[in-house]
């Protein structure tokens, strides 16, 4: 293993001149660093972060703990905090909570125990007001952000979000204007606030529109392909004659689409059927979905900026940032409507 004595022996230079050679001080010229450093290059030299840890008392590791990997909102999220964590010398570390609690506890503990500098949760939401493990990461003082929504344990924390409440509003807003009356909304798990803002903003749309608020059109779909099928099944069981659905998620909405394909029922012939999150999947479906394009990208990015904020031991403020809607072919004015002015 290359040492740091060898390359100063090789170099012609103190032991101390390499080593800030490797920090970068400001104190050595350049023309000396560029000498060092191609030396160091060629000999193998490798730094050892060890020991680095314990000179500087930081890591340079970020956790990130989602519910798995397999969910394609993450996809960008990830691709944007490690591009980011990479330009600026951090390393991610990743771990998945699996949507559990003790799974949630245990991630945070083992990541803790590699004595990361900071941590990226996607909390797993529940309904009680409080959360030991998070209580523990506030008293410990760790720099965290909330990858989603606050809620009331995980709320002395930092949050990046989408805000779920205008694009749940602007989502109903779009198959009003299209003419639909009857408006079913598939919504998602009930602790969650992503879920809660998006059911929310369908509400506001209609009561804005002086349409009723019907219960009867709201139906219970979880998160998944198969929570989407499911409900779309209770659907047409319960026949609650309305000419739209608005769907929690892009999986939810790509279930209920199969299903009623499967049926015979034309999408949007017969049905509009709108999803949220522009997942990829969503543009190559069958019939390509109409959906939410959450900021995917930019929420990763603005994650990290909130971060480095956290370890410079500034102030951060929660962040809200807007989506936008994305028309495709899977929505379309009611069989017995006019098109859209």
């Amino acid at each position: 293993m290359i040492r740091l004595k060898d390359i100063a022996q090789q170099a012609g230079v103190s032991v101390m001149t390499v080593s800030k050679v490797m920090r970068d001080a400001p104190d050595i010229s350049a023309a000396t660093k560029a000498r060092v450093k191609l030396l160091a290059q060629q000999m193998g030299y490798v730094p050892d972060s060890s020991a680095q840890s314990l000179r500087t008392r930081t890591t340079r590791f970020l956790g990130v703990i989602i519910s798995s990997i397999t969910n394609p909102i993450f996809s960008r999220v990830l691709l944007a905090l490690e591009e980011r964590a990479h330009e600026l010398g951090y390393e991610i570390i990743l771990a998945h909570s699996l949507n559990t609690e003790n799974r949630e506890e245990a991630c945070i503990q083992r990541l803790l125990a590699r004595r990361v500098d900071g941590l990226f949760i996607s909390p797993v939401y529940r309904m009680r007001p409080e959360a030991a493990i998070y209580q523990k990461l506030q008293a410990r003082g760790t720099p965290v952000v909330i990858l989603g929504h606050n809620a009331p344990f995980c709320r002395q924390f930092v949050s990046v979000e989408t805000d779920d409440l205008l694009a749940g509003y602007a989502a109903t807003q779009h198959l009003l204007r299209l003419g639909h009356k009857r408006v079913a909304f598939f919504c998602g798990p009930n602790a969650a606030p992503w879920s809660q803002e998006r059911l929310e903003g369908y509400r506001r749309a209609l009561r804005e529109a002086n349409l009723e608020v019907d219960d009867r059109l709201v139906f219970q779909a979880g998160n998944t392909i198969e929570d989407g099928a499911k409900a779309a099944l209770q659907f047409i069981n319960e026949a609650p004659q309305a000419t739209a659905i608005q769907a929690v998620t892009d999986l939810v909405a790509i279930g209920c689409a199969n299903t009623f394909l499967s049926q015979g029922i034309k999408i949007p012939g017969d049905i509009s059927i709108m999803g949220f999150g522009n997942i990829l999947t969503s543009e190559y479906f069958r019939i390509p979905l109409t959906t939410v394009r959450q900021p995917k990208f930019r929420l990763g990015s603005a994650a990290m900026d909130t971060m480095l904020k956290l370890l410079r031991g500034e102030r951060a403020e929660n962040k809200r940032l807007k989506a936008e809607i994305i028309v495709r072919e899977s929505t379309a004015p009611p069989p017995s409507a006019p098109g859209p002015a």
